[in-house]
């Protein structure tokens, strides 16, 4: 049943015309074009439509990424994430956002070369390391140190090589984008065993600073 947007907030258009204008992106880019058809395949105004996206190509582009995000939360339930390894829960996680995208990879090809502009550079970057943190978001991860930063990080650079890999796979069920995923997130798994094993090795071994301070502030 189609979706009644009559009175819809400017907010609710966004969400409701962003998938569609994706698809029409594939054929007309992310121009008035792909919003106008959009627009009309949902019974929109356009006058209104245009003033929801008065960003441009951007702001389309954005809610898009948005409402990968809603689709991916809406795929699976906390507990059956839960019952996952952490390894598994973030490559489940990017293999189904990039699903959600791939009936729209031309879309998805011709956004990122927008992004990739000097002047969206720093709109790119924010949407990506948005993206990484609904997918840790979603594997559970509460971590608020620096942590918190450097995961989210690591995995929007693991997710953008991803999607480069996946906008040139042709493969039967995209076989080696995840065969590129599978291997980058093992490379990063070794990295953190190594990390934590060396420091464990150096958690308990004698601090220099910490033996100073303690001749100059003796503990009381």
């Amino acid at each position: 049943m189609a979706q009644d947007l009559a009175d819809a907030t400017l907010d609710e258009l966004r969400d409701a015309l962003a998938p569609v204008i994706a698809a029409n992106a594939a054929f007309d880019g992310w121009n008035g074009a792909a919003l106008d058809a959009a627009a009309d395949s949902l019974q929109v105004d356009r006058d209104v439509a245009r003033l929801a996206f008065s960003g441009g190509a951007v702001a389309m582009i954005d809610a898009w990424f948005a409402s990968i995000d809603r689709a991916l939360a809406e795929r699976f339930t906390p507990e059956a994430l839960a019952a996952m390894k952490i390894r598994q829960r973030i490559t489940t996680l990017v293999e189904a956002r990039l699903d959600i995208a791939a009936p729209s990879r031309e879309a998805l090809r011709r956004a990122l070369a927008i992004l990739a502009m000097p002047q969206n550079a720093p709109r790119g970057a924010k949407l990506g390391w948005r993206s990484a943190d609904v997918m840790w978001r979603l594997a559970g991860d509460v971590a608020t140190d620096y942590n918190h930063y450097t995961k989210r990080a690591i995995l929007a650079g693991i997710y953008a090589a991803t999607v480069a890999v996946f906008l040139q796979d042709d493969s039967d069920g995209h076989v080696e984008t995840r065969a590129f995923l599978a291997r980058r997130i093992e490379n990063i798994m070794q990295f953190e065993k190594a990390k934590a094993q060396f420091l464990g090795r150096t958690t308990h071994r004698p601090s220099l600073s910490r033996f100073i301070g303690r001749l100059r502030y003796p503990a009381i």
